[in-house]
């Protein structure tokens, strides 16, 4: 799979897309969301900049899982009966669960890890079908998130891997990583969370392993108990590495990926083409084009992990 493939988003053809009352002048657009939080404001902030404004030409629809993964299909059905113009969605489950609900309504993904591995398009240049949006290119991350715990840890020989089983992108990133850390002679732990009630005994299991690190991702569950994850690292001294710059400034060791909150905001300007008529599967899959290393010094400190003064010149962002 050639993942260079793509184009620049602002230049994809614009296409009329079959019976999308939204590009009518005066119709009031209605974008729908799942499980709204703090990172959502990102992309309602990127539509604002492009003209919308709640309640004159735009309206949000949201429907709520309470962080169960077997409540999407509902919420996504909702939205199907309420006849939105767009659903916008964070990460492969909701996008899955978005699209076995419709193959009519545009999709917008937001930060997805492999929407091809993960079935969720046919290809980053031409995705076909009724879903478009961006990814964190999450597979070929592995490695490099790997070689930056093993610079700071050099003794490093097991580290756990925390995933949602249900979410494709982390199966993927999963496999990845695995294969790099067999190279390097790192044995990986898995440690699987598929509800919130999961987490303590997936993070407890994971504890009697052994690892030196955790690596974490952007899975939409994660992301809604980071607290608690980057709480029981600081209690048992555990490294962490982390996509989101977010959760290191949360208190997590190390984050490298790219940013959720731009992700976010550019997945506004999909919002608007298709809200102007081009079909999803013109507008190619974009992918970040900048990554971020930021180191927190504070929990290096707490957790007794020295930082080299190189490496900390390296990052993007100490948080002191």
């Amino acid at each position: 799979m050639r993942r260079r493939e793509f184009t620049s988003l602002l230049g994809a053809c614009a296409l009329a897309w079959p019976v999308r009352a939204a590009a009518q002048a005066g119709k009031v657009a209605r974008v729908g969301i799942i499980d709204d939080s703090l990172n959502w404001e990102s992309f309602r902030k990127g539509l604002r900049e492009l003209g919308y404004v709640e309640g004159q030409n735009i309206a949000y629809e949201y429907r709520y899982t309470e962080g169960r993964f077997d409540r999407l299909a509902e919420a996504a059905g909702a939205l199907v009966e309420r006849r939105v113009d767009v659903i916008a969605t964070f990460g492969t489950p909701p996008t899955r669960a978005a699209m076995e609900a419709t193959q009519a309504i545009p999709i917008v993904m937001i930060s997805v890890g492999d929407p091809v591995a993960a079935g969720l398009v046919a290809s980053f240049a031409r995705p076909g079908g009724n879903v478009t949006g961006n990814t964190i290119l999450g597979p070929e991350m592995a490695a490099k998130r790997l070689q930056l715990l093993r610079e700071l840890l050099p003794s490093l020989s097991r580290v756990a891997f925390l995933r949602n089983p249900g979410n494709a992108s982390n199966s993927a990133l999963f496999d990845e990583l695995q294969n790099v850390a067999r190279a390097a002679s790192v044995t990986v732990i898995a440690a699987n969370v598929r509800s919130g009630q999961d987490f303590s005994g997936a993070l407890n299991g994971m504890l009697r392993q052994r690892p030196q690190a955790l690596m974490a991702t952007n899975d939409p569950l994660q992301q809604a108990h980071i607290g608690e994850i980057i709480e029981f690292l600081l209690r048992n001294k555990l490294p962490g590495m982390f996509q989101a710059r977010e959760n290191a400034a949360a208190g997590g060791l190390l984050s490298y990926g790219a940013s959720l909150p731009d992700l976010f905001r550019r997945a506004a300007q999909y919002v608007h083409k298709i809200l102007q008529g081009t079909k999803p599967a013109d507008l190619p899959v974009e992918q970040p084009a900048k990554f971020e290393l930021v180191v927190n010094l504070r929990t290096a400190k707490a957790i007794g992990v020295s930082v080299p003064e190189a490496f900390l010149l390296r990052s993007d962002d100490v948080i002191e």
